[in-house]
């Protein structure tokens, strides 16, 4: 053919600018688009030639090579796919944004099952431009009679075709890289990309540095290496579930997401229909609370990487977690990095949510006791969904557990069941069993085991189960004092004991030098605990509330009232004395009120700087007295 120029059939003469600046978010796309169109076309020719209307012969290595040359600033994509004819690339390239996979699709619909398609939209070829000056398509179509063509364009809309001098079938694309590209000079850039969108694609990729020195052995011998595809045409999730071994989940997990852990436990997702979806979901095991919020679950678009985290095909809460999924039928826009908006999605996203419940079911039924090993890491998932997806509350509520202060997992009915001679619809938590260690061992000496709640998410978690169960209350175990702590069989004469408490105020208000402090005086049945601090439940959780949305200093929080109350003990030999002696000793009464004060802060939260400080210098002062 002779050498013809003509302009590209476009709408607007600024496609170009276009293109680099809103149709795609990263300038590495490219690199998945003209891998993506590689793929389709060894797709199109396959299907030909399974048709009886190609004749390969043995020339089905099917492959995607990738070229850079860091001297002469390019950069190729090689496939051995369907080629194109002139007529072809008059159609598909100077005509932007007419679809050539889908009229492939269209022409060969009624020809039995077609394999997947990635290309859809047309303008992925033209993403090259994001980065280069100049685009170079060399091609030869598979059609016996055709001869070669030679394509280049600038970047303008000026184009010229020639008869060009490719002999073997498929398709080459060079980018003659500028300043916009200039980071793809680097083999390390160019490599990582591919891994990034390419590591499922199904043909083998290959990548190669054209201008590099060969590396050479001690004897200077030129070491060859076999060339190794950088992507795994066949991926794990692609495969039935009873076709893969726990050892090979394992194994993908790592490699996926370069994670020397192993997961807990994996869902694989395989549906046909109503919708194509392939995948696996893995909860990993959390290092810290902080982990949770590490997640990471890769979307794909038939083996085409898509983005990472998609709300609106992922469920929020399950975003904690890693993951692969593929879903073919995915509505994408142009340039595959959003979703349009359409109940498709939100129905992917019901059918992952119910896979993953039901998953938990299945685990909490037939292995009870995995489960229990797993319950601490995949805790703060379960929580967070409970709390953003009503409907995965309804499904998966009866297996929550809670670990009790003896490491016991019950629900919340066994909990209530175990104490119920004791207990009424109340569930002790603790949020630190090292802090509220003596609560903990008041309640123990009772027969009653609290629950461990001391991840960040369990303070909206426990309201929320409140809110489901209007009759179930949980309560701090330093959140009041309960009958169980009570010495019933002590009589206890009110008189006497608002008169005691009275004088027990005075003395705690001189010794502390305030003018509010608020003492209980009570019968406890532990003879060991002279004073213990005690909070409402329900203030301190609205402080927490507001601190947590930053009115911590504000006027509000100023305004709560303080319901820190004092409990001492009326059988404890300090509380006994300080009433014995409360119009004497007043130094001593001094030294008893404030360490009593300060140990039973302790107990439930740390002192202040000034306040620890005056408990280390009267400390050593009361051991300084035990030996004089």
């Amino acid at each position: 053919m002779s050498m013809e120029k003509g302009s590209l059939s476009i709408h607007s003469e600024n496609i170009f600018p276009i293109i680099k600046k809103w149709l795609y978010s990263d300038h590495d796309i490219f690199i998945r688009e003209l891998i993506s169109n590689g793929c389709d076309a060894i797709t199109k020719v396959k299907r030909l030639n399974s048709l009886g209307e190609a004749d390969l012969g043995d020339k089905i290595d099917f492959k995607v090579k990738v070229v850079l040359n860091t001297t002469e600033k390019t950069l190729k994509f090689i496939d051995n796919g369907i080629g194109m004819t002139d007529e072809e690339v008059k159609k598909y390239i100077n005509q932007i944004a007419f679809s050539g996979a889908e009229d492939f699709i269209k022409n060969y619909k009624d020809k039995g099952e077609v394999e997947q398609i990635i290309g859809h939209f047309g303008l992925g070829f033209y993403s090259a431009f994001m980065v280069a000056n100049m685009v170079e398509i060399d091609t030869l179509s598979f059609r016996s009679d055709s001869k070669a063509v030679k394509w280049r364009c600038d970047g303008g809309t000026e184009f010229e075709m020639e008869e060009g001098t490719k002999e073997e079938r498929g398709t080459e694309i060079t980018l003659h890289l500028g300043e916009d590209g200039e980071t793809f000079l680097n083999e390390y850039t160019v490599k990582t990309t591919i891994e990034k969108y390419c590591s499922f694609m199904p043909y083998p990729i290959y990548f190669e540095v054209a201008d590099k020195e060969p590396e050479k052995d001690a004897d200077g011998n030129i070491i060859v290496d076999e060339p190794k595809a950088l992507n795994e045409v066949s991926p794990l999730y692609t495969k039935q579930p009873s076709a893969c071994t726990d050892e090979e989940y394992k194994e993908f997990y790592k490699k996926t997401f370069n994670e020397f852990q192993e997961p807990l436990f994996w869902i694989h997702l395989n549906m046909d229909y109503p919708f194509n979806l392939k995948g696996i979901l893995y909860f990993p095991k959390l290092k810290d609370q902080f982990d949770t919020m590490e997640g990471r679950i890769k979307l794909y678009n038939s083996q085409v990487f898509v983005a990472d985290n998609i709300k609106e095909v992922i469920p929020e809460f399950l975003l904690l977690l890693k993951g692969v999924i593929d879903c073919p039928d995915l509505p994408l826009n142009v340039s595959r990095s959003f979703l349009q908006n359409d109940g498709y999605t939100k129905k992917i996203s019901d059918y992952i949510t119910k896979k993953v419940a039901d998953k938990l079911n299945s685990l909490f039924k037939s292995n009870r006791t995995e489960f229990e090993k797993f319950w601490d890491d995949i805790s703060p998932f379960i929580k967070y969904g409970l709390l953003r997806d009503e409907k995965f509350y309804e499904k998966v509520q009866s297996v929550i557990l809670y670990k009790t202060t003896d490491d016991q997992y019950l629900t919340i009915g066994e909990y209530q069941e175990k104490y119920a001679d004791k207990l009424d619809k109340q569930v002790y938590y603790v949020s630190d069993t090292v802090q509220q260690a003596q609560y903990i061992r008041m309640l123990k000496e009772h027969g009653v085991e609290a629950v461990v709640l001391d991840h960040s998410i369990d303070s909206p978690f426990i309201s929320q189960i409140e809110s489901k169960n209007t009759e179930l209350k949980f309560k701090r175990v330093d959140s009041h004092i309960s009958d169980l702590m009570k010495d019933a069989d002590e009589a206890t004469d009110e008189e006497t004991t608002k008169k005691e408490t009275e004088v027990l105020v005075s003395v705690f208000n001189k010794a502390l030098n305030k003018e509010d402090c608020k003492i209980q005086l009570e019968n406890l049945k532990s003879e060991d605990v002279a004073g213990m601090v005690v909070v409402s439940e329900e203030s301190r959780r609205m402080q927490e509330m507001m601190k947590q949305y930053g009115m911590g200093g504000g006027l509000n929080f100023g305004m709560m009232p303080n319901e820190e109350i004092l409990v001492l003990n009326k059988k404890h030999p300090l509380i006994k004395y300080v009433l014995d002696h409360s119009e004497t000793e007043t130094d001593t009464l001094n030294l008893i009120a404030q360490q009593v004060y300060d140990l039973a802060v302790l107990t439930n939260k740390p002192l202040a700087p000034e306040a620890m400080t005056n408990f280390i210098k009267r400390s050593n002062e009361i051991m300084k007295k035990v030996i004089s």
